[in-house]
């Protein structure tokens, strides 16, 4: 049988209620019901506390919830750690590319203000010893208001699509599906070498944080996961989910020969 609980089963027992089953076999339900003065109680699969009344489901014991205890509660959490930080950035790439698409739209009447502005501009930025013609802001900004319409369509095409993909992996990873994380280990370790790239061309804390953080949840989903068959693959992992569940029968001892 399962050991203790800690106080993170608890904590979740508590925001989302305990989790009673009945198995339809004797042999386990009756390592999960008690009688007490106040009636019948049931005990939690998820924090091992017993509670009073019904059970919340019943049927078959191999079709009995599992829910995560111990370390693939902690594994839960990482997961909702890197769901969030993917639907954040999902969010954030599809503000850009309605951004872009909006400012395609109104490109000729940014241009036209951008150029009747710099001239004006340029006795103050020289007063201030700031060089508009080889400032690089400058030239990146009329080298955007001068692109095409068909590559700034394309640029927030790219970008909507990448976000919407970002989003799938944040969904699946905060449901902790097994696609999710094969879904994004996929998706993050196909775009490495490209960070690698931008990293080694052009250095920047912000591109350095994110390769980490890419690197790091690869190798976390690869390990922890069991995926694509290393450290045993999913029967391995499955069965070290169900090796922590309450719902097993004692051992039996076998009676001495005669």
């Amino acid at each position: 049988m399962g050991g203790r609980a800690g106080s993170r089963e608890r904590r979740v027992c508590g925001r989302r209620g305990h989790v009673t089953y009945r198995p339809d076999e004797p042999e386990f339900a009756q390592l999960l019901r008690a009688d007490s003065a106040h009636g019948e109680a049931w005990r939690c699969l998820r924090c091992g506390d017993w509670e009073l009344g019904p059970p919340a489901a019943g049927g078959p014991a191999a079709r009995a919830p599992v829910p995560p205890r111990g370390k693939a509660l902690r594994s839960r959490i990482v997961l909702r750690v890197l769901a969030v930080e993917r639907i954040v950035r999902a969010v954030v790439l599809i503000i850009a590319a309605y951004g872009i698409k909006h400012f395609a739209s109104a490109q000729q009447s940014l241009r036209d203000s951008f150029n009747d502005a710099l001239p004006a501009a340029r006795p103050l930025a020289n007063q201030l010893g700031f060089d508009l013609d080889h400032s690089l802001i400058v030239r990146e900004a009329t080298r955007a208001l001068n692109a095409k319409q068909s590559t700034l369509t394309w640029v927030a095409l790219g970008l909507l699509a990448y976000g919407l993909l970002e989003g799938v992996e944040g969904v699946g990873l905060w449901l902790a599906k097994r696609w999710g994380e094969y879904l994004t280990v996929v998706a993050t370790a196909a775009f490495l070498p490209l960070e690698i790239y931008e990293l080694h061309e052009r250095p920047t804390v912000t591109k350095g944080v994110t390769f980490a953080v890419n690197l790091a949840a690869v190798g976390y989903l690869l390990l922890a996961k069991r995926l694509f068959g290393l450290r045993g693959g999913a029967r391995a992992y499955h069965a070290e989910l169900l090796s922590d569940s309450l719902l097993e029968p004692a051992p039996v001892t076998p009676s001495p020969a005669r």
